[in-house]
């Protein structure tokens, strides 16, 4: 009889009651699914070369963000640096970022540090503090990153096709405007 009594009663008070969380917006889509991915699964996705410069980055996976397990919170990714690759000096004006390096061994310059570091490291990076990244050994740098916004991603899609999709180069224009439009996530510093 209590039950049947106290499970309307609930059913009100849940009615009436409000739930504390804001309505969130955004043009991410809305469902959130679990993911367990092994160490190359995810969106894996090639860098596009720039005209005029010689350095072609290595291929990325995109794991964890608003297209992958409908995260609106967090971005996680890794890409393997080969020797003598480097992450360029940027920093994102809007996100916090950490970088977890697996393997290797790299030269870290973070704000005004300079370090040289080996897998095991955990690079905290606030937002809008320099960082750039240059493998400095003879083994593949394998780096974990984690943004704590998400924004990034947006800016890595723009820079590159899916593997496997043909990859034709950026011109210094296009890349011009992908770095215009993308400011709120990631500046890279003057050569």
């Amino acid at each position: 009889m209590r039950t049947t009594l106290l499970a309307p009663a609930v059913c009100a008070i849940l009615a009436v009651v409000p739930t504390g969380a804001p309505s969130v917006t955004s043009n991410r889509p809305s469902k959130v699914t679990p993911l367990i991915l092994e160490k190359n699964e995810g969106e894996r996705r090639v860098w596009r070369p720039i005209e005029g410069l010689e350095e072609q980055p290595g291929p990325f996976i995109l794991k964890v963000d608003g297209r992958n397990g409908g995260s609106s919170h967090l971005v996680l990714g890794t890409e393997d640096l080969a020797p003598g690759e480097k992450i360029e000096r940027h920093r994102h004006p809007g996100s916090d970022e950490i970088l977890l390096l697996q393997s290797g061994s790299a030269r870290v310059s973070l704000g005004d540090m300079v370090k040289e570091v080996h897998g095991g490291t955990t690079v905290f990076i606030p937002a809008n503090t320099w960082i750039a990244v240059t493998n400095i050994g003879t083994d593949v740098l394998s780096v974990v990153f984690v943004f704590s916004a998400p924004g990034f991603e947006d800016f890595m899609r723009a820079e590159s096709v899916p593997e496997g999709q043909k990859v034709t180069s950026l011109s210094k224009a296009e890349d011009a405007e992908i770095m215009k439009e993308h400011t709120h996530a990631v500046i890279y510093a003057e050569p």
